[in-house]
């Protein structure tokens, strides 16, 4: 019974489907990690620490209202637990199963000694490359094509006219709807945010010494003359270690306690 409960279970997660509605590929997917999931959770439910925990039924309770949602109705969510040969005392049984298992993989990482400060500095001293951020701005454009010599000096004309009479992003947005000839004109201009390297090499170096609020001079590019605002300059290079110490922090602690369950997993295959 509890295989059809973990199928239930890995259908959605790895799928978020109903085991019915499985392709081939993906039935395939979910057995191969079924039956390696099921050997793992018995040699843990067999584990002394096991012994110890007992699963409260408003915790049971909680977690079956959460299977329910993921049903439009009652019905539905029969006809799916029909099909995976469970019923409702059945969910039960096995969703109580499957908490006890998570309480006990809770416990060997309540263990694990808490990541402190000086543990994530040492980190960001010895990994400054993981920190760097690239240069990136946050760019709009006007586009004008051309197909001659007299419509690129006439789009040029127009250009100019209209750097010179945009103030801010908000009237270079309405300015770009009116004129660009890039799809972006209906999203007022927005590149979103770029980095160094995904602009034409011939727009790039104006780009990136644009400061924030300020547009280029005209500049062309194989696809035809631009300008450019440059409406947000976002923070680049390494951060100081107090602006990314408590994302370090979560971040050591997750990969510890991952690794002591992992571990301990390991162990009590070797105990068999």
């Amino acid at each position: 019974m509890h295989d059809a409960y973990l199928q239930l279970k890995l259908a959605w997660e790895l799928f978020q489907t109903a085991p019915g509605e499985l392709d081939d590929a993906q039935l395939s997917r979910v057995t191969e990690v079924l039956s390696r999931q099921y050997g793992i959770e018995q040699r843990i439910l067999e584990s002394d620490e096991a012994a110890q925990v007992v699963v409260p039924a408003a915790t049971v309770a909680a977690r079956l209202g959460e299977i329910r949602q993921r049903y439009t109705d009652p019905d539905a969510m029969a006809q799916d637990l029909a099909r995976s040969g469970l019923d409702e005392a059945g969910l039960e049984e096995a969703v109580s199963r499957d908490l006890r298992i998570e309480a006990v993989l809770e416990r060997i990482a309540a263990a694990v000694p808490d990541v402190t400060a000086v543990d994530a500095e040492i980190f960001y001293r010895m990994h400054p490359e993981a920190f760097d951020r690239p240069e990136t701005r946050r760019l709009r454009h006007i586009l004008i094509t051309f197909d001659s010599r007299k419509d690129k000096a006439d789009a040029a004309a127009r250009l100019e006219t209209l750097r010179h009479t945009v103030k801010d992003a908000d009237a270079f947005g309405k300015v770009a709807l009116r004129h660009s000839q890039c799809p972006t004109a209906m999203e007022g201009g927005k590149l979103g945010t770029v980095k160094r390297g995904q602009l034409f090499p011939e727009l790039e170096p104006a780009a990136f010494a644009l400061e924030t609020g300020e547009i280029s001079p005209v500049l062309e590019s194989p696809i035809g003359l631009h300008i450019i605002l440059c409406e947000e300059i976002l923070p680049f290079g390494i951060p100081p270690f107090e602006e990314v110490r408590d994302r370090i922090i979560e971040r050591l602690g997750d990969k510890r306690r991952q690794t002591a369950q992992r571990d301990w997993i390991k162990g009590l295959g070797a105990r068999r």
